[in-house]
């Protein structure tokens, strides 16, 4: 993916084995603990613990199916984010018509400001024009209808299909309730 820029300032390309910790660390802020419940898609009151750690996210980035995009935010009006990954996602691809989209992380001091509009455009034209994708596929959690509501104006579709959550996997965290579902949702490219 050749670097792009938006009105945000947004830089975008493909993460490297030295972007781990630092995509490890946005994603966890984004989901779970204190910072992320700074932003709206925290999942802290339905599941503890990390999302992911440096290990996974090097494995995921040395797969030859798998992908992981970053967004810099080059001349931000926080200092803090200046120049740092502020946001991300997971590719995958599953099948040879199918790109699967998951581990979306905004910061939490950029939620609502258009950063995840913008990112996942660039994650669809990537999977779309670099992996031939057809379709972009993700799963939401079932009990998270805020942000279902918010893929479906994206376009994404919600399937008549759910898939388990991995309850006894700590490296997803620990569910804090027994009732959590993954919903697929479903997007022509």
């Amino acid at each position: 993916m050749s670097p792009s820029q938006s009105e945000h300032n947004l830089s975008f390309r493909k993460a490297s084995v030295q972007d781990a910790p630092a995509i490890a660390e946005l994603v966890n802020s984004a989901y779970r603990g204190d910072s992320s419940r700074q932003g709206w898609t925290t999942e802290a009151d339905l599941i503890s613990g990390q999302r992911t750690d440096c290990l996974a996210i090097e494995d995921i980035i040395l797969s030859p199916h798998q992908w992981i995009l970053v967004g810099e935010d080059k001349a931000s009006s926080n200092p803090i984010e200046s120049g740092r990954l502020v946001v991300t996602a997971l590719l995958e691809k599953v099948k040879p018509e199918v790109c699967y989209f998951g581990m979306f992380a905004v910061s939490p001091s950029l939620q609502a400001k258009g950063v995840g509009k913008i990112f996942i455009e660039a994650a669809e034209k990537f999977a779309r024009e670099e992996l031939g994708s057809q379709w972009m596929e993700m799963t939401v959690i079932s009990l998270r209808t805020e942000l279902m509501a918010w893929y479906e104006r994206r376009g994404y579709e919600k399937m008549n299909e759910f898939r388990p959550f991995p309850y006894g996997d700590e490296r997803n965290g620990t569910p804090l309730r027994s009732d959590i579902t993954l919903q697929v949702f479903l997007k022509r490219l």
